[in-house]
């Protein structure tokens, strides 16, 4: 039997990883309009921890042939996290956690802003752009599209940025602690997603279709145009530079650490995984491009990250390679209602007593990030039981937000 529903009133299938899990009147009406398009492939699949979004929604995976659409692909481009096992266990912590949480904010800009970047960007830093070959890359892009440009690179590599980026110390069914990060592109991605975002709108308004295009940010670009290779060209770049922005943060959070706790070492059990990106890939007899908003790849036996929220526990899995899904499964639990109905809705007292046990923030800058601002992480796992096996139960005693 197969573990998906089926959102009906749309031109492709829409095939919805839903059960137990409330899906918004906005979100569903997103998602047809998607799949009225006409290059969708095969269908469209839905995660549980789907919610309304820009253009298409946060928990979809759209494969298209011969277009992509940029504001699917959203602003936050490589977006994603990672994780790693290290050789401590709880009795390793100290009783207190500020210490290691003040550290860990000393080595890792946070927020957005001045405070998301670094002043003087440390060496090892500028070391791994420079060796990475994304300046050169980069340049080119910003040859042919300056309006793309963003500020210098380096001064927001390794750092946070803010929203629901994070970085957590946790620990596993076993007491084993992990270190576990949730961050993507920075400026210079969003500045390269709005860029062709706007390019895609102004390429719609030019265009002479034989259909309906239900919303201006499904605007998109169609293979064999310039503008696609460029945008495939940037946001590749994008991408690349987001997985390089958590390894480096990674590397300075593992300092903070190393400054602070025993001696430890990492396990090779680690993960770095995008959950908002384009690839090209096979499916159904096709050579697609599959757009993942809000959502992971989980090819059979490939690991994932399934964060919870500030107060909630998440989990390391392990892919199925659910053909139906495109081989993908859920980024997180997923919004259950906007950042501003969070906010008019809880009190700083609901928060503290859903973050209980964890050194975090808890002032009224993170109320839009409260637990209770999330859909049941325990509803959107057992939603997905066909799409993956869980590996490792995390709950953090540490979380650092911007």
């Amino acid at each position: 039997m197969a573990g998906y529903e089926e959102i009906l009133g749309a031109n492709a299938p829409i095939k919805a990883w839903i059960s137990g899990v409330p899906v918004e009147h906005e979100a569903q009406n997103q998602l047809r309009n998607v799949a009225s398009l006409p290059f969708i492939h095969s269908h469209i699949a839905v995660m549980p921890d789907v919610h309304f979004g820009i253009g298409a929604t946060v928990g979809s995976v759209i494969p298209t042939k011969g277009a992509i659409i940029p504001a699917a692909v959203g602003v936050d481009i490589g977006c994603g996290m990672m994780a790693v096992r290290t050789s401590l266990t709880a009795n390793d912590l100290p009783d207190s956690f500020a210490r290691i949480r003040g550290a860990i904010e000393r080595n890792v800009p946070h927020g957005n802003g001045p405070n998301g970047n670094h002043r003087e960007s440390p060496a090892s830093v500028d070391t791994a752009y420079r060796d990475s070959g994304l300046q050169e890359r980069y340049e080119a892009i910003i040859d042919k599209h300056p309006k793309a440009s963003a500020k210098a690179q380096t001064a927001q590599l390794a750092t946070l940025g803010g929203g629901n980026h994070f970085i957590e110390v946790c620990l596993d069914e076993e007491d084993r602690v992990w270190v576990m990060l949730h961050s993507g592109s920075r400026g210079s991605g969003n500045r390269i997603g709005q860029y062709f975002i706007e390019r895609a709108r102004d390429e719609l308004l030019r265009r002479e279709l034989g259909y309906h295009v239900p919303d201006k940010d499904l605007a998109f670009f169609m293979e064999g145009e310039p503008l696609f290779a460029d945008y495939v060209e940037a946001v590749g770049w994008a991408q690349d530079y987001a997985r390089l922005n958590r390894e480096v943060m990674m590397e300075r959070t593992l300092r903070a650490l190393r400054d602070n706790l025993p001696k430890f070492k990492l396990e090779k059990h680690a993960v770095n995984c995008h959950h908002n990106y384009v690839a090209r890939e096979r499916h159904f007899g096709a050579d697609v491009y599959v757009t993942r908003k809000g959502a992971v790849r989980a090819g059979e036996g490939e690991l994932g990250i399934i964060p919870g929220s500030m107060g909630a526990k998440s989990f390391i899995v392990r892919g199925k390679g659910n053909a139906d899904s495109f081989c993908t499964c859920s980024h997180g639990a997923g919004r259950a209602m906007s950042r501003t109905e969070a906010k008019r809705r809880f009190t700083l007292a609901d928060h503290r007593a859903a973050t209980e046990g964890v050194e975090c923030r808890k002032d009224a800058g993170v109320i839009d990030e409260t637990p209770m601002a999330y859909k049941d992480i325990d509803a959107v796992m057992a939603a997905q039981s066909d799409l993956i096996d869980v590996v490792h139960t995390l709950r953090q005693v540490v979380c650092v937000k911007g």
